[in-house]
C-alpha cells in the first residue's frame, strides 16, 4: 500500500507540474476523474470487500476451497455484468451527470469534462474487476500484490503525461491522461488474475445463484453497497460545493485529499484490510467466542492505528504548507498553490483520527456479518457533512469577510466533525456487543503531547530555515519532528514506538 499510494503521489507531482492548481483543464480532470470512480468506490474495494471477504473467508478458514472458489467465479460473472451495465449508462448519461456534480463548470470547461467522463469510465470498470481479485487474494492472506498492484496505474498515467507534455494544450493533455489511466486500470487488473488462479485453482465463471453462500453475499453486499453510496454521496456534494468556490477548488481539494488519504489508506485501511479476513475467519467459526478474540485483536489495532495517525494530523496542521510544497510545488504550482492546500489539509486533520479509527470498526462489524449498523451511522454522517458542509463552505466564509477559496476547508473541517460522529455512534454500540473497546484516554494524551512537542521543535528549525528548495527545507523541518515524536513516545513508555523500532531493525537485518 506504501508503494501504491507513494505512485499516487508522484503522479499528483507530475500533474501539478503540468496543470498547475488553478488552471480549467486541472479542475476539469479532478472532477471528472471523481465522477466514474463513484463506480469503483460503489463496487469496489470497500462494498464488495466487505460482503464478499467474510463469506469466501470463513470457507477458505474451514478448508472449503471448491465451494469457496465457486462461489468467488460466481460473484465475479454477477459482477462483471452489472458493472459492464451501469458503465454503458453512464457514458451515454454523462451530461446530465455533468450538470449534477458540477452545476459551476460551463462552456469549454463543461464540455472538457464530459469528453474525460465518458474515457474514464470503462478505466473504472476495470477497477472494480481488479478489487474483485483483492478480494480473492486477502482472503488467501496475499496482500503485497492486491495492494501493489495500483503501482501500475499510477506508472501508466505518468508515463503519458511525459509522452505527451511537449507536443498537446492542456485540454489536449488532459484527454491524454485519461486514456492512461485506462490502460493503467487494465495493468493493475491484469497483473493479479494470474496468482487469483494459483490461489483459487477451482475458479469458474457461471451463473450459480443456487448457492446459499452466493446468497448470503449478494444480501449483505445490498446494505454494504447503500453505506458506501451515501459514503459516496458526501464525497460528491464536497466536489458540488467547491465547483461554485472558484478556480482551483476542485483541483487544491481533489491535492488535499489525496495526502489526507495518505495516513488513512497506510495505517486505517491497511489494519482494517489485514484484520478483515482475520476476523471474519474467527467469527465463522461457531466453536470459538468471537467476542474473546474480537475484542483484542481490535483495540491492538486501534492502538496501532493512533500510534501513526495522531502525528499525522499535526503534522498537517501545524506543517501542512512544509509538506504540500514538498510534494507538489513544481512547474506550474507554486508556493502560494502550497499554502491554499495547507488551509484545506489542516481542516481534514480535524477528523484524521476518527477517519481511519472508524475504518476498523466497520471492519468488525463486517467480520460479524452485520453490515446494517454501519449503514445507519453511514447515514447520519452524510447528513450532517451535507449541512455541515454547507454551512463552513458557502455563507461562513462570507460572513467572516474571507475569500471563497477558504470553503474549501470548511468542507474537509465539517467532514471530519461528522467522522468523530459516526465513529462514536460505532464504537458504542460494538461495545454494547462485545464488551469495552477504545484507546485508554493515558495512551491518547501521550500520543498528542509527544507530536506536538515534535511540531514545536520543527517549527524552530522551519522559522531559522533560509532554504527555497521545498524538498530540502522538507528534510531538514521534518526530520526533528519524527525524531522528537519517537524519542517522546519511548521516553513515556508506549510499546508502540518500540515494537516500531524493533520491525524496523529487522527489517534491516
Amino acid at each position: 500500500m506504501l508503494c501504491s499510494r507513494l505512485a499516487g503521489l508522484v503522479r499528483t507531482r507530475a500533474f501539478s507540474h503540468y496543470f498547475g492548481l488553478q488552471s480549467d483543464s486541472a479542475d476539469a480532470f479532478n472532477a471528472a476523474f471523481r465522477i466514474p470512480n463513484f463506480l469503483q468506490n460503489l463496487f469496489g474495494e470497500g462494498a464488495l470487500s466487505a460482503s464478499f471477504i467474510p463469506v469466501y473467508a470463513a470457507l477458505v478458514a474451514r478448508g472449503e476451497q471448491r465451494e469457496a472458489d465457486r462461489v468467488a467465479g460466481a460473484v465475479a460473472s454477477l459482477l462483471a455484468l452489472v458493472v459492464s451495465a451501469l458503465v454503458l449508462v453512464g457514458v451515454v448519461a454523462t451530461p446530465l451527470l455533468i450538470s449534477v456534480v458540477a452545476p459551476g463548470f460551463t462552456g469549454d470547461k463543461r464540455e472538457l469534462t464530459i469528453a474525460l467522463v465518458r474515457i474514464l469510465f470503462p478505466g473504472a470498470g476495470l477497477l472494480v474487476l481488479s478489487a474483485w481479485c483483492l478480494g480473492v487474494l486477502n482472503s488467501h492472506h496475499r496482500f503485497l500484490l492486491s495492494y501493489a498492484a495500483p503501482v501500475m496505474w499510477n506508472a501508466a498515467m505518468i508515463a503519458t503525461l511525459v509522452a505527451y507534455r511537449a507536443h498537446t494544450s492542456l485540454p489536449q493533455l488532459a484527454v491524454a491522461l485519461a486514456w492512461g489511466s485506462v490502460a493503467g486500470s487494465a495493468l493493475q487488473f491484469a497483473v493479479q488474475v494470474p496468482v487469483v488462479w494459483r490461489v483459487a485453482p477451482d475458479l469458474r465463471f457461471g451463473w450459480d445463484v443456487s448457492s446459499e453462500h452466493v446468497r448470503l453475499v449478494s444480501r449483505n453486499f445490498a446494505p454494504v453497497f447503500v453505506s458506501r453510496g451515501v459514503v459516496q454521496v458526501s464525497a460528491y456534494v464536497d466536489s458540488l460545493i467547491a465547483t461554485l468556490l472558484g478556480t482551483g477548488a476542485v483541483t487544491g481539494l481533489a491535492n488535499a485529499q489525496l495526502l489526507y488519504t495518505l495516513p488513512v489508506s497506510l495505517f486505517g485501511m491497511s489494519v482494517a484490510a489485514a484484520e478483515l479476513p482475520s476476523m471474519s475467519g474467527v467469527a465463522g467459526d461457531g466453536n470459538v467466542p468471537a467476542a474473546d478474540i474480537l475484542r483484542p485483536r481490535l483495540d491492538a489495532g486501534l492502538r496501532q492505528i493512533a500510534f501513526f495517525v495522531v502525528p499525522s494530523a499535526v503534522a498537517f496542521l501545524a506543517l501542512g504548507d512544509v509538506i504540500a510544497a514538498a510534494l507538489l510545488q513544481t512547474g506550474r504550482f507554486s508556493h502560494d498553490d502550497a499554502v491554499w492546500v495547507w488551509r484545506i489539509l489542516a481542516g481534514s486533520a480535524v477528523g484524521l483520527l476518527a477517519s481511519t479509527l472508524g475504518r476498523l470498526y466497520s471492519s468488525a462489524y463486517y467480520a460479524l456479518r452485520d453490515t446494517r449498523t454501519p449503514l445507519r451511522y453511514a447515514i447520519v454522517r452524510v447528513v450532517l457533512t451535507t449541512v455541515l458542509g454547507y454551512l463552513f463552505a458557502i455563507p461562513l466564509p462570507q460572513w467572516l469577510g474571507l475569500e471563497p477559496l477558504w470553503g474549501a476547508a470548511g468542507l474537509t473541517a465539517s467532514a471530519g466533525m461528522a467522522g468523530w460522529v459516526e465513529m462514536l455512534l460505532l464504537r458504542r454500540t460494538l461495545n454494547a456487543r462485545i464488551g469495552r473497546t477504545g484507546l485508554p484516554a493515558g495512551y491518547v494524551i501521550k500520543l498528542w503531547a509527544a507530536a506536538w512537542a515534535g511540531a514545536a521543535a520543527a517549527w524552530a528549525v522551519k522559522l531559522s530555515t533560509s532554504f527555497v528548495n521545498p524538498i530540502l527545507v522538507a528534510a531538514l523541518v521534518l526530520t526533528p519532528y519524527g525524531v522528537v515524536f519517537f524519542g517522546a513516545t519511548l521516553a513515556l513508555r508506549v510499546p508502540e514506538a518500540s515494537d516500531a523500532i524493533r520491525r524496523v531493525a529487522r527489517l534491516q537485518s
